[in-house]
């Protein structure tokens, strides 16, 4: 699944949710080929009816999806967020993958993608209402996130998001893993409110 340049991620829809869950399709053939979960605590889920979530320690678990089995493939992690949230990017077996990190007085909210050894591969910059963001190194663009629009009834009524996250260039495992974390992670982390 990591050796994609395109990913569509469609959210969940409904009412009250404690939890998301995503669907990650093929943009083309619209085949479902993974699986990002919200994976928290039931004490967690309570106290998101009291505490805005953003605030809220949060794991989403990104799976492989194979008939109709699943293989876990990274999480993205972040404990309470007070004030300017790490999120750590963690493989199956538990080792560090790399990590996002809110930038100190950003108007806009973006925020920069690392690999495990503190190296900052991309930045993450956006329009947080219009929904497009860009990945860059530097003056190079790695890849976007763009919205699809839903139907005016989802979009009223719901939080649910759709957005599409296309990486440039020749896949990597490693890179595609950050930055399809760093494009979850937007609505997942970064964004998501009560």
């Amino acid at each position: 699944m990591l050796n994609r340049n395109q990913y569509f991620i469609r959210e969940h829809a409904g009412l009250l949710k404690l939890s998301d869950v995503y669907d990650i399709l093929d943009p083309v053939s619209k085949a479902k080929i993974g699986e990002a979960r919200e994976e928290i605590s039931g004490l967690v889920k309570f106290f998101r009816l009291l505490i805005d979530k953003s605030l809220m320690p949060t794991r989403i678990a990104v799976y492989e999806m194979t008939g109709e089995s699943r293989r876990l493939l990274f999480s993205i992690k972040r404990g309470v967020a007070l004030f300017r949230p790490k999120v750590s990017v963690i493989d199956a077996s538990g080792a560090s993958l790399g990590h996002l990190q809110s930038k100190l007085l950003s108007i806009g909210g973006a925020f920069r993608v690392f690999t495990p050894d503190n190296q900052e591969i991309a930045q993450v910059k956006g329009d947080w209402k219009g929904w497009n963001f860009r990945f860059l190194s530097g003056d190079t663009e790695l890849g976007v996130v763009t919205k699809k629009w839903a139907g005016l009834g989802k979009e009223l009524f719901t939080t649910a998001d759709n957005y599409i996250v296309s990486i440039n260039g020749e896949p990597a495992p490693a890179i595609n893993t950050l930055l399809l974390a760093a494009g979850l992670a937007i609505d997942t982390v970064f964004k998501e409110r009560k």
